[in-house]
């Protein structure tokens, strides 16, 4: 098969650092091809690039494009961008992220493609963990960093390979998948899709490209509409409270030390308890759909136990940052209603004294859309702080505000009072500054401060963090 990778000596990437790039460079350097980079800001992925050897430029210019015969951008970089612009005026070859990474998933005959609206990364870091354990030289590109390979890619000899399927503007299609994983179908990127009928017909045709089997979630109602058509491959389902699944959990237990531990059927047939270090239900049946992928390559119950059982987590997901004078402080990747709503519900399951969730919100689109929902989702913390909207690549043209979010919460303290002033005074929170400062006052010895969303909140997390262990030195 002829591939435009073909007879490519120099790949340019931009935006090297970013969580889809950072791991397909991982593989196609181990892969042996020659890549530079570019980025705007100086963080731990962009030094780990560059401790590949690879040469990354910090801030992005036309002559960073200089020798490329191939520029690889994502989603995420205008037309107007310096290189993409030069790029585009030189005539070099150009592909989009999502593009090379269909390349790339054809290379394999064991690809494990995980797509849904929650989950992706966490199962895909479950997967990678069970196989890196049980020897198996895998390949991967995840959008979260597993230390077992390294970080969020890796380039392995065996013929299996595990990739997050993102269905935001139907990026997955370009994937080949052999074994198609549908973790749940959920409203969102609706400024794309438009209706959830639309959504789930884009799913349907993701489970069509699958060459072996196709794994989906027994106990979502979507998932089970946007497979029911497909045929001609081995449907697999995973679930809790539909007895008919192939691969099931009974038996749940949480337990005091934050773990939780469940029996596995199969078929019907109990092969035994396995035991996971991350909390929560949705956990429970994240683990179900990697064992279930897991077997499908060939691996027994056995190796999956052992597997889940050294996996602690991908970052950004109940990512720990802190435990200061008692106060626990973490950070989670959910930005969707039902991942708050599964995050937090996990959270209260622990015995922390009270939950202080802090959330900001990602997109005016999903915020206005999907308002409602993530005002119910965010009360099952005890305390809940709003940072302003991040836009992302979105302008307020609804005039979509977080001071509409905070009025639909009880309590919430998105306007946040000083002690000593009424009510009436209360002002708002000017910057991560102001939020962090209200957090470390009002926490005490039990608490868990949350930070929650796929922006920059997790810097949030690390200064709250950070300020609570200033005051205990102090």
């Amino acid at each position: 098969m002829i591939s435009k990778l073909d007879g490519k000596q120099h790949i340019h990437m931009i935006g090297i650092g970013g969580s889809g790039m950072y791991p397909l460079a991982q593989v196609l350097h181990a892969k042996g091809f020659f890549l530079s980079g570019s980025d705007n800001n100086e963080t731990d992925t962009l030094a780990a690039v560059r401790a590949m050897g690879i040469p990354v430029q910090l801030g992005q210019r036309a002559e960073n494009i200089n020798g490329a015969d191939l520029v690889v951008y994502s989603a995420a970089i205008a037309k107007t961008n310096p290189e993409r612009a030069a790029a585009e005026a030189s005539g070099v070859d150009m592909m989009e992220r999502s593009e090379l990474l269909g390349i790339v998933s054809e290379w394999y005959h064991d690809a494990v493609c995980i797509a849904g609206t929650h989950g992706k990364t966490t199962v895909s870091s479950m997967l990678a963990q069970i196989l890196f354990s049980a020897g198996i030289d895998l390949s991967a590109v995840i959008g979260g960093k597993l230390p077992s390979i390294g970080g969020s890619g890796r380039a392995g000899s065996s013929d299996v390979f595990v990739c997050e399927a993102c269905e935001y503007v139907d990026t997955f299609l370009r994937l080949s998948p052999d074994i198609a994983v549908i973790l749940n179908i959920d409203e969102d990127h609706m400024e794309y899709f438009k209706t959830l009928d639309r959504l789930k017909a884009s799913f349907t045709k993701f489970a069509e490209k699958a060459s072996k089997a196709v794994i989906y979630n027994g106990d979502d109602a979507n998932s089970r509409d946007a497979v029911q058509s497909i045929s001609g491959k081995t449907l697999i389902r995973f679930g809790i409270e539909n007895a008919d699944c192939e691969w099931r959990a009974a038996n749940i237990e949480h337990t005091a030390e934050q773990t939780t531990t469940f029996t596995v059927l199969h078929n019907g047939a109990a092969l035994g308890t396995t035991t996971l270090l991350v909390p929560g239900v949705h956990n429970v049946l994240n683990a179900l759909a990697a064992m279930a992928a897991a077997h499908c390559v060939g691996l027994n119950f056995a190796q999956c136990q052992t597997g889940l059982l050294a996996f602690h987590g991908a970052k950004r997901r109940f990512d720990i940052h802190a435990n200061t004078n008692g106060i626990t402080v973490a950070d989670d990747y959910a930005h969707h209603p039902a991942e708050i709503a599964a995050t937090l519900r996990a959270a209260k399951a622990m015995p922390y004294r009270r939950v202080i969730a802090v959330h900001q919100p990602f997109t005016y689109s999903r915020t206005k859309r999907l308002m409602d929902d993530f005002a119910e989702a965010l009360q099952t913390a005890d305390v809940v702080a709003l940072t302003d909207i991040m836009g992302g690549r979105e302008e307020n043209t609804d005039g979509v505000f977080t001071s509409q979010l905070a009025a639909k919460i009880p309590g919430c303290v998105w306007f946040p009072q000083d002690e000593s002033l009424p009510q009436s005074d209360a002002r708002k929170y000017k910057n991560f500054d102001d939020i962090c400062a209200a957090v470390c006052r009002i926490a005490q010895p039990g608490d868990l401060i949350i930070t929650l969303g796929c922006g920059d909140v997790n810097k949030l997390s690390k200064q709250i963090a950070d300020t609570l262990q200033t005051r205990i030195q102090q």
